[in-house]
Order: structure tokens, then sequence, then C-alpha cells
């Protein structure tokens, strides 16, 4: 008897009937009940209840291409004026067409079943159901090849650094353009929000990059102090007493590069740690292809990438991004007050030196295979 007590000691199932004045808070804690509804509850109550504490550093993932369907602006700039994100992973994807914005180059409502032979006939781009100018991307392409020959970015660098720069660049012409808050880049250079491309070639900027490299240009990545940096971030997260938080729009490379700090910690650099504190994912992927996209936090607790004591502070909603992610920004919103920004740019070079120190430290007492 008392297990059966304690199987059904959840929140009994009565709704309060949806009126034409319910609030967002409301609808999500009372109405969104079960099945994915139900994980999406639990992931908007996981993040403000317990993620949001000033002792959580909170890294975000983003694959895909959000940027263009206007998530930068509606949501994820939101979230970082509101110190609610820490540091990003992204495709390169999302920061290319994040430029459009900033430069007032428009992207526009289209349709998913247009006929594609016309559309390029008539020098018009499509991504799903977003339709953009072809010229665009000359002009998008033109202010990359242009900043990246600046003298500044003439050496090797992390890709959190280029993304610095480039947003101190799309800040400025912000400004100039009166677009204010449109660019997430330029909103993460004025946070000090790191963000980090996994895979930095595969993208326009990356081609971009490549292509004045043929010119002799002198700009680099770094993509090992890539990989130490955002470790660098999680570890001073633990030692400084506080917790991790993983937040995974979608999967592929950028998910597998935010929980992969972990592992690079305790398998690699062989030191001390359990794994990520809070896991959130919302995603429309499989588990049973194998895929990283649609690994579980459960499976990932298998690699050290997620505190096995931490499991219930886990969550993953099978539900499209960009249904979830305003849902998740408008709920945190109303119902959390902004925190500190923790401004990680600005101190990566003493969290550098700190795990540096601390695996030379270990070192000495290991014997590497």
């Amino acid at each position: 008897m008392a297990k059966k007590n304690e199987l059904l000691k959840g929140k009994e199932i009565d709704p309060t009937p949806i009126s034409s004045s319910v609030s967002l808070i409301d609808l999500v804690d009372n109405n969104f009940i079960s099945y994915n509804a139900g994980r999406l509850r639990e992931a908007c109550q996981l993040f403000t209840e317990k993620i949001l504490q000033d002792n959580v550093t909170v890294g975000l993932s983003l694959s895909g291409a959000l940027t263009p369907a206007g998530l930068g602006a509606s949501a994820l700039i939101p979230l970082i004026e509101n110190g609610f994100v820490d540091w990003i992973t992204s495709t390169g994807a999302n920061l290319y067409h994040d430029t459009h914005f900033a430069m007032g180059l428009p992207m526009h409502r289209g349709r998913p079943d247009a006929d594609d032979i016309l559309l390029r006939e008539e020098g018009i781009v499509r991504i799903y159901d977003i339709f953009f100018d072809y010229d665009i991307l000359i002009s998008t392409d033109e202010f990359y090849r242009e900043i990246v020959q600046l003298p500044e970015f003439q050496k090797e660098m992390g890709s959190s650094e280029l993304h610095y720069r480039v947003g101190m660049y799309l800040a400025e012409r912000e400004k100039i353009l009166g677009l204010q808050k449109k660019s997430l880049l330029a909103a993460a250079y004025r946070y000090g929000v790191p963000i980090y491309t996994s895979s930095p070639g595969d993208s326009s900027i990356g081609m971009n990059v490549a292509a004045l490299a043929l010119k002799g240009n002198q700009l680099k990545f770094d993509v090992s102090l890539d990989v130490n940096e955002s470790a660098a971030i999680v570890l001073e997260a633990k030692r400084s007493g506080g917790k991790s938080a993983a937040i995974i729009m979608g999967g592929g490379s950028p998910k597998n590069f935010l929980l992969q700090t972990e592992p690079h910690i305790q398998e690699v650099l062989s030191l001390r740690e359990k794994g990520h504190d809070y896991f959130i994912q919302f995603t429309d992927a499989r588990v049973d292809t194998g895929g990283l996209s649609g690994a579980t936090p459960g499976e990932a607790v298998s690699w050290g990438k997620i505190d096995p004591d931490q499991l219930a502070d886990s969550v993953v909603c099978y539900v499209d991004t960009t249904i979830a992610l305003p849902l998740l920004t408008a709920y945190a919103l109303a119902k959390h007050p902004p925190r500190k920004p923790k401004r990680l740019y600005d101190h990566r070079e003493e969290l550098l030196k700190n795990i540096a120190v601390e695996f030379k430290e270990k070192f000495g007492k290991i014997k590497l295979r």
C-alpha cells in the first residue's frame, strides 16, 4: 500500500477550463498536463525554479537555422538580456543568418510547397517556408570578407573571439541603422556571452574565411582552444561551488559540443568531476536510431556527461524548437526576475588558466595511456 500511495502522489488531473484571460504561466502550469505538453511544463518549471538560480552556469546549444525564423530577436536576445544564458554553442548557419538582421536585410514568410525551380529562376532562396533574395547572401558574404581582413583578425583565434569581434561590428551596424536588438551576435557581444561553433568550417562564415585564406589572409580557427575554453567554463562553475546546466535546442554537433565538456574534463584531462547538473532538451529526433540528437540524459550518464545523482533534474520534450523556445522564454520572463550577467567572455583567459593549472597538477600524478 505504501508503494501504491507513493505512485499516486502526483497532482490530480483536474484542469481549470481555459478562458480568454488565462495567463501563459497558468496555461502551462495548469493545462500542459501530459505527454509532451507535460514535459514542456516540466522543462519550464525546472528552468525557472532550479536552473535560473544565481549559482548555475547556463549553457545553450542551437542546432539547425533558428535565427532566420526570427527566434534570435524574439526569444534568444531576451534570454541573454535577462542573464538567463551564460554561454552558447551554435551552428554557423544560425550566426550567418543572424547577420542579415543586423544589416537590415529582410527575410520573408513564404510557403513550404513553393516551386523551387521558379524560386531559383527568380533569385530567391528558401529555408522551408522562409524566403529571401539571393543578393542577401552576396551582401552578407561581402560583409564577412571585409571585416575578417581587418588587422585584429590576422591571427589564429577561437570561435568565441571571432564571434565577439563580429558582434562588435554588428552592434555598431545596428546602431547606425536604428535596428536595436535584432542580432544575437550583437547582443552576445554587449553582454559578454561567449558563442562557440563546434564546426567552424561548416557554414558560409567558414567558407568566406577559407576563400580569403587562398589570398593569404591569416585568420585561422583554433578548435582546440574552443574545446578547452568551453570545458574551463563548466569546470569553474563546479569548482566555485555552483552548478552547470545544459539547455539543448535540437541536437547535432552543437549538442555534443556542449555536453562533451564533461567527458573532456573527466576522461581526457582526468580531473575529478561528475557531469552537468541539469539537462533540458527539445528535440524531434528518435532515440532508437543511435544518433546523438536523440540520445537521452540517461545515456549521457554512461558517458559522464550528466551527473547520475542529478538525473531527476532532466527533461526531454519531443517538440519542435520553434514552438518550445518562445514558450520557454515567455514563461521564464514572466516568472523569474533577471539575473546579473556572468560575462564569461571577459573571464575566458582566467578560466583557461585555472583548468590548465589543475591539469598540470594532475598530469604529474597520472600515467598517460
